[in-house]
C-alpha cells in the first residue's frame, strides 16, 4: 500500500487575488487588444460630435464602440447577448472597464449614435491602416455577394403585376370618367381628363372626382325628395341610386387601389420587385440554392473592396447584378477623403 497521500493546489474562492487588473490576464496578441488600440487612435472629437451635451452623464462613446466592435468579432450581434457578455466575458469586462450598460443602452447607442459615427469611423480606421503601411491603395479588389434579407420570402410584390393591375384600373377609370362627363360636361376636371385620353389619372384627381360625385349624390337626393310627379320622382331616385353606386365604387374600391398601386410604384423605383416585410429588399437568385430550382429570395447585393485582407470600402445595393453596382461603388470611393486606388480588379 502506498505511503503517499493525494495533494492539491490550494483552492479558496474567498482569497483576495492580486493584481486586480484584467489586462494582465489577456494575451498580448488577443483581438480585444487590437480593437482597443485601433479605437484609441481615433480622435475623440469624432465621437463627441454625436453628442449635444446636457442631461445625465453618458457612457463613453469609445468604450461603447470597443464593446460593440469586439462583440461582432465574436459573432455576438444581439444587444442582450452583448450585455450578458459584459458580465461574463473577461475581454469584454476589460474593454468596458467593468461598466455594465444594459441592452437598451447598447441598442440606443448602436441605432442612434453609431448611425452617424459608422462612416467617419470606418474612414478613420482606413487612414490608420494607411499611416501604418498595412495598405497602400495600389490595388483594390472588388467583389460582390448576395445576402438574404430577414424577410418572408413569400411576401413578394412584382412590378409587372402592379403595372398590369394599374393599367386595368386606368381603363375602368377612363370609362367611368367618360360616363360622368356626359352628365357633368361643365366641370373642368373632367374636361381636362377627357382632353388627354392617354394620360394617367392620379389619386389626387380621383379624390377631386369623389368630391364632385358626392355633391351630385346630395343634389339628386334633394331633387327626388321635392319632386311631386311620381314618374319624375321615380326617375330622380334611380338617378340618385346610380350616383350613390358610383360614389361608393370610387370611394371604397377605385381610390384605395389606385393609391396602393402608386405607393407600390414609388417603392419599386428602378427595381422589378420588393418584399412586403422589408421594402428595401429586392428578390434575387442566391448562391445557396438548396432546392436547385432557382428560387428568388429577398436580399441585398453587397459590394466590398479589399487590399491585404482588409475591407477598404463597401456599398449595399438593391440591384442583383454586379455590373450595375460598379459605378455607384466607384462614386462612393471618390467622395471619401481618402486616396483613390491606382488599380481596380473587379
Amino acid at each position: 500500500m502506498s505511503n503517499y497521500s493525494a495533494t492539491f493546489i490550494e483552492y479558496n474562492m474567498d482569497q483576495l487575488v492580486l493584481p486586480m487588473d484584467f489586462s494582465d490576464m489577456i494575451p498580448e496578441d488577443h483581438v480585444s487588444r487590437v480593437v482597443n488600440e485601433m479605437v484609441e487612435m481615433v480622435d475623440d472629437d469624432l465621437f463627441f460630435s454625436a453628442y449635444r451635451g446636457g442631461g445625465r452623464s453618458a457612457y463613453h462613446p469609445k468604450m461603447m464602440t470597443k464593446v460593440i466592435l469586439y462583440a461582432y468579432t465574436q459573432k455576438l450581434y444581439s444587444c442582450r447577448e452583448i450585455a450578458r457578455a459584459l458580465r461574463e466575458h473577461l475581454p469584454m469586462m476589460w474593454l468596458a472597464a467593468r461598466q455594465t450598460p444594459d441592452f437598451r443602452t447598447i441598442n440606443r447607442f448602436r441605432s442612434e449614435r453609431m448611425k452617424d459615427l459608422i462612416e467617419p469611423l470606418f474612414t478613420s480606421l482606413i487612414q490608420l491602416l494607411l499611416d501604418q503601411n498595412y495598405i497602400t491603395m495600389e490595388n483594390y479588389f472588388l467583389d460582390g455577394t448576395k445576402i438574404e434579407a430577414n424577410a418572408n420570402r413569400y411576401t413578394f410584390v412584382w412590378k409587372k403585376s402592379t403595372e398590369r393591375y394599374e393599367q386595368k384600373l386606368q381603363e375602368k377609370l377612363d370609362e367611368l370618367f367618360w360616363k360622368i362627363e356626359e352628365t357633368i360636361v361643365e366641370d373642368q376636371a373632367f374636361e381636362k381628363g377627357s382632353s388627354e385620353p392617354n394620360s394617367k389619372i392620379t389619386s389626387e384627381q380621383l379624390q377631386e372626382t369623389v368630391k364632385i360625385v358626392e355633391e351630385k349624390v346630395q343634389e339628386t337626393e334633394k331633387e327626388a325628395e321635392v319632386e311631386k310627379d311620381p314618374e319624375e320622382r321615380k326617375a330622380k331616385k334611380a338617378e340618385y341610386r346610380e350616383w350613390r353606386r358610383v360614389y361608393k365604387k370610387i370611394e371604397n374600391d377605385y381610390l384605395p387601389r389606385l393609391r396602393k398601386y402608386e405607393q407600390q410604384m414609388a417603392t419599386f423605383g428602378d427595381r422589378n420587385s420588393y418584399s412586403k416585410t422589408d421594402t428595401d429588399a429586392t428578390f434575387m437568385r442566391m448562391k445557396e440554392d438548396h432546392m436547385k430550382n432557382g428560387q428568388l429570395k429577398p436580399g441585398y447585393n453587397i459590394q466590398a473592396g479589399t487590399e491585404n485582407q482588409f475591407i477598404l470600402g463597401y456599398t449595399i445595393h438593391q440591384r442583383p447584378t454586379d455590373t450595375r453596382c460598379f459605378q455607384p461603388h466607384m462614386e462612393m470611393l471618390k467622395k471619401r477623403n481618402l486616396p483613390f486606388p491606382n488599380r481596380i480588379t473587379a
